[in-house]
């Protein structure tokens, strides 16, 4: 890949022309879309005269403007180009770069007539860079000759750049101006290795299948950026079966990105129909297409607020028969919408696709470590992965290195998606813990300082080997296999009784006053004396004895009567406090309504494990919502067989909850059901502490090692 860096130091160096009028977060708007065009030259170089003179064989002949594109697109096709493939480009204008750079005094005007000489399908794609506007300004700041005349030198042939190589100039280019901007450029591409791996792991178990001759199938990336995802998959399958064609399908939201994807599409001589810009979530580019295999690597914990009440709406009003029924996952991290969005473009499996017979879908996709257990039971994430696991599409996840991208330096996970799982794998799930497999870079890229080496240029075969792992599906050091079922679990209320006791304390009345429930109670209508005309008894005592300024006459006679119980004494027992509270009250012919006795036992109250179990009517203890806790059994697990062993014998009073609001939605059943993918503890191996002495040994040599330095700092 010598020859790309090369390029890309060369492309660079034109970048420092712009010193000045742009500052280095704005070169990206006139370097990105310059390449584009300088790469378009280049490939329509061979046949430029021969489409000029065609154009104007046609001028002169009054063919329709319609019929003009098919025809000078067969005369731009370049001598190498497959027979059996339409070329998709042309330009008639008169200029090319070299003649642009000859001519300073109306370059801005000629390569504005250039860029729309251009075929229809390229002009489109070309206008998303928005370059048109910074013409003016470049040629304004004497900038544009310069610029131009660097790129006319830099060849960008095919035969000098290949495709691939190409692929690598853009996303330097994109990361080294994203550094410049602090910005992120893991929104615009993957590392060519680690998209190598998900393509053999998406094409392995189809080996046949991908090998007959004359073989069509369909991939999509629905958050494509630069193409890089999808001219791997393509250069994969050429590899495998020169005769095999994979038709790609993408979508992104960033101009930019698209732009370079669509230009990169034509020049291959893919439909350029089927690269898409827009918001795949809001703006769902293929409505009805359905592929044979997608994959993606959709941006890291960003937030979907600015396409929520879409996406919402979608939710709410289509649930499963929508792309988002699953469930939403939290508001800062969307990257289960695209697994869901990609879940609803899998084709139909085939019924019969253990007799030789294919059908569905196989999906790969990067995420980081939120989506394995971000959620509790119940919560967006937790139904959508029980969505996906209890459908039996979750294949397998690989953990793979830290450093391995280029603007976070965290973990990530591969997620294999398909509807189509091989027999020995139905009903299982596959964990593959590759962590190791990396070696560090000579020299870091960004955050980029490990790679995943792919066998070549002496580098050991990380991506053969977790691909092997993933083939020979056995569990072993690195690779885990397990039933569905274990990542699922029952998440059970526990609940333990109320236990409170009573006393009339000051601190109590303070309370009680305090508490605007109160005020608003003893205000109401209820609380009234019974026998109206005359003062309840202990009213006018209560008012004298605690005169409160703007306090409710009611109110005070009320906390009169609390004054007439007993100061000293410890009730032990609800019931017992609230009887005598009831004879308290009918002895001073006051009405205890229920507000009033709730607003009392609450700044009364105090919890006591000593006390008696509060009951309700019927006898039944009442839970202490302080003391309630959650337990997650395994789905596996009977959850009474586990709450015996596991929470009586340490709370021997509690019990399991069987409300309405812990049983799950789906089966009824009592416990929410929830699913997690703790990956690293499955991979957790035990490391014993270093021995006291061997730590006492390093405590006293450092201890010597600080008595030498002073000792040579004081001389």
């Amino acid at each position: 890949m010598h020859n790309f860096s090369d390029k890309v130091s060369l492309i660079w160096q034109v970048a420092d022309l712009l010193r000045g009028p742009y500052r280095p977060n704005q070169y990206g708007k006139v370097i990105l879309p310059l390449t584009v065009l300088r790469r378009l030259d280049c490939v329509l170089e061979p046949t430029r005269e021969k489409v000029r003179t065609k154009a104007e064989e046609l001028k002169r002949k009054g063919t329709p403007i319609n019929n003009l594109e098919p025809v000078l697109n067969r005369a731009a096709m370049p001598p190498d180009w497959p027979k059996d493939r339409p070329f998709p480009l042309h330009n008639t204008s008169k200029y090319d770069f070299r003649t642009l750079a000859g001519d300073p005094n109306n370059i801005a005007k000629n390569l504005t007539h250039y860029i729309k000489c251009f075929s229809s399908k390229a002009r489109e794609i070309i206008e998303y860079f928005g370059f048109a506007e910074h013409i003016e300004k470049l040629d304004k700041a004497n900038r544009l000759y310069l610029i131009v005349s660097k790129f006319a030198t830099i060849d960008l042939h095919p035969a000098t750049v290949s495709n691939v190589e190409m692929g690598y100039i853009f996303e330097e280019l994109i990361r080294k101006f994203s550094e410049a901007a602090n910005e992120t450029a893991g929104d615009h591409f993957t590392p060519r290795e680690v998209i190598r791996l998900i393509v053999n792991l998406l094409f392995t178990p189809d080996g046949e299948v991908l090998t007959r001759k004359g073989i069509v199938k369909t991939l999509f990336d629905p958050a494509c950026g630069t193409g890089g995802m999808l001219s791997v998959a393509e250069e994969y399958l050429a590899e495998l079966n020169p005769d095999a064609r994979l038709e790609v399908f993408g979508q992104d939201y960033n101009p930019e990105s698209y732009a370079i994807c669509g230009s990169d599409m034509l020049i291959k001589g893919q439909n350029i129909d089927h690269i898409k810009f827009g918001d795949s979530f809001t703006d769902d580019g293929f409505p009805s297409e359905r592929y044979d295999y997608m994959l993606a690597n959709p941006p890291f914990g960003v937030e979907w607020k600015p396409e929520e009440d879409e996406i919402r709406k979608e939710h709410e009003t289509l649930k499963m028969s929508g792309r988002f029924g699953a469930g939403l996952p939290r508001i800062n991290d969307g990257s289960l919408l695209f697994l869901q969005h990609m879940i609803s473009k899998m084709k139909a499996a085939d019924p019969k696709r253990d007799n030789g017979g294919t059908g569905g879908t196989r999906i790969g996709i990067v995420f980081n470590g939120s989506p394995l257990f971000t959620g509790d039971a119940g919560s967006g994430e937790s139904e959508i992965r029980r969505w996906i696991i209890e459908n039996d599409w979750l294949e397998a996840i690989v953990a793979l290195p830290d450093e391995l991208f280029y603007n976070t330096g965290i973990f990530t996970y591969v997620w294999i998606v398909s509807n189509r799982k091989e027999p020995r794998r139905r009903g299982k799930v596959q964990l593959i813990n590759a962590v190791s497999f990396a070696q560090k870079m000579r020299k870091s890229l960004g955050n980029k300082r490990q790679e995943i080496g792919d066998g070549k240029d002496g580098k050991p075969d990380h991506v053969g080997a977790i691909t092997r792992l993933y083939g020979d599906f056995a569990t072993g050091r690195h690779s885990k296999i397990f039933d569905n079922a274990d990542f699922g679990y029952r998440q059970i209320t526990v609940e333990r009784p109320l236990r409170l006791r009573f006393a009339v304390t000051p601190d109590g009345i303070a309370a009680l006053r305090a508490s605007g429930a109160f005020k608003k109670l003893a205000e109401d209508a209820d609380a009234t004396p019974k026998k109206r005309g005359r003062k309840a008894k202990g009213e006018a005592a209560a008012t004298e004895a605690a005169p409160v300024a703007g306090a409710n006459p009611v109110g005070e006679a009320i906390i009169g009567v609390l004054g007439m119980l007993p100061a000293d004494k410890l009730w032990m027992d609800r019931a017992q406090f609230l009887a005598d509270l009831e004879a308290a009250f009918e002895a001073a012919e006051l009405k205890l309504s229920a507000p009033i006795r709730k607003a009392i036992v609450a700044a009364l109250g105090t919890r006591d494990e000593d006390a008696a179990i509060c009951r309700d009517e019927d006898g039944n203890p009442e839970p202490d919502p302080e003391l309630r806790d959650y337990e997650n059994v395994p789905l596996k697990e009977d959850i009474l067989v586990y709450f015996d062993r596991e929470v009586k014998p340490h709370v021997p009073d509690a019990w399991i909850s069987t409300d309405e609001k812990h049983r799950d939605k789906k089966d009824g059943k009592v416990g929410i059901v929830g699913y997690e993918i703790p990956l690293t503890r499955h991979f957790y191996v035990y490391q014993p502490p270093r021995e006291i002495s061997a730590i006492a040994a390093d405590i006293t040599g450092l201890e010597k090692d600080i008595v030498r330095m002073l000792a040579e700092v004081t001389k």
